[in-house]
């Protein structure tokens, strides 16, 4: 093999690894991004509330409801600001500001759930 045809091999293989870890590092950062609410799964709560009365079940519910609509506000906000700085900068700002709240969505949801579930039976 002359010299030419292991250098441009050489090459070939550089250009290869780059673009891979490009690749990889993209699909990284993309799945490093808060997620929007829609797309976060509700933590099961099974029968938490099988013991609330309706009425206390009823006041849960509405305060869970205002929680839930909260956490999803700032939620889409981390969502959009992750979309914007991987765009500028290639990092997702709520890894850095700790603003994803997928475990506090999860779990408000599962409330609501569970909480809904126990008023069906009053």
């Amino acid at each position: 093999m002359e010299q030419h045809e292991i250098v441009f091999k050489l090459i070939s293989k550089v250009k290869f690894m780059k673009n891979a870890i490009i690749f990889m590092s993209i699909a990284v950062l993309i799945t490093a991004c808060a997620k929007r609410p829609d797309a976060i799964s509700p933590v099961s709560m099974g029968n938490a509330f099988q013991e609330t009365s309706c009425n206390k079940a009823q006041l849960l519910l509405n305060e869970e409801r205002i929680n839930l609509a909260a956490l999803s506000v700032a939620q889409n906000s981390a969502a959009t600001g992750d979309a914007f700085t991987v765009f500028l900068v290639g990092v997702p700002a709520s890894a850095v500001t700790g603003s994803d709240k997928e475990g506090d969505i999860a779990t408000s949801k599962g409330k609501v759930i569970a909480l809904e579930n126990r008023l069906l039976s009053c």
